[in-house]
């Protein structure tokens, strides 16, 4: 049963990358079933460890929004989360660290099989034209292949926090343009203000709360991720003998074989 304490006897190295992913409403059933499997489920994965090496992957969700993220270390605070995913993720990746595990921050993992970054990204294309907040800044985005091989090597690492990202930041705007034609997306970018983007989100997290089930088609969240520029210092892991191979360029590459098709 999925609330048992699972059987890790035979095991070396636990590896711990399943999440409920999403951005719920504020007090639905969803949002209660999120914390019970990222806070819950890390809390019987850590009582079955046993003392194993445990890498738990996290989310550069967790750390503090607003001003200041334009070059993140693992000290930058841990709080004032915007949605349930980021408090969730936040809530198990401490108790992975009280019992001691290696906890990997990546931020907005991309690349083959993805169900989640891309194909939202490409669902929101109406009519030629993709419409995001703000004008373009500067973020971090994760290969899954970089995200991969931490995974790996992160074992022998010193317990405790590790930002993982490709080597360097991306300028958003030519980031969605790449994305966009890998997977022969004709679209425009649009820029909207800020402001009228929150105040979108605010109405359509109003709109939601009738439909149970139902994520808004907007929420202040995802604003947040397209509209501050948020950078992610990964010296920490380098430090460890970590290399981040894979950059969005070989993704582009490849996309085309080996992408997720986008939902809806």
């Amino acid at each position: 049963a999925a609330r048992e304490v699972p059987d890790l006897s035979g095991a070396d190295l636990v590896v711990h990358c399943a999440a409920a992913v999403g951005d719920p409403l504020p007090g639905s059933r969803a949002e209660a079933a999120m914390r019970a499997v990222n806070v819950g489920g890390t809390a019987r994965l850590m009582a079955a460890a046993g003392g194993r090496p445990v890498v738990w992957v996290s989310s550069a969700s967790v750390y503090e929004p607003g001003p200041g993220r334009s070059w993140i270390t693992e000290d930058h605070p841990v709080r004032g989360q915007l949605n349930a995913y980021g408090r969730t993720k936040a809530a198990g990746e401490a108790l992975a660290l009280s019992g001691g595990a290696v906890v990997l921050r990546p931020r907005a993992v991309y690349g083959p099989g993805d169900p989640h970054l891309v194909p939202r990204l490409l669902s929101r294309v109406r009519r030629g034209v993709l419409v995001l907040p703000g004008p373009s800044v500067r973020l971090s985005l994760t290969a899954v292949e970089n995200l991969t091989d931490a995974c790996l090597t992160a074992a022998g690492w010193p317990p405790g926090a590790y930002n993982i990202a490709d080597p360097v930041p991306y300028d958003r705007d030519q980031a969605v343009r790449s994305v966009l034609r890998a997977h022969g997306v004709r679209a425009r970018i649009r820029h909207v203000a800020v402001p009228a983007a929150r105040a979108v989100a605010r109405a359509a997290q109003v709109l939601a709360r009738p439909l149970p089930g139902r994520e808004p088609v907007l929420t202040p969240y995802a604003v947040d991720q397209l509209a501050a520029s948020v950078v992610l210092d990964v010296s920490r892991a380098r430090s460890q003998g970590w290399t981040a191979g894979r950059l969005l360029a070989d993704y582009a590459d490849h996309s085309g074989r080996t992408a997720a098709p986008p939902a809806g």
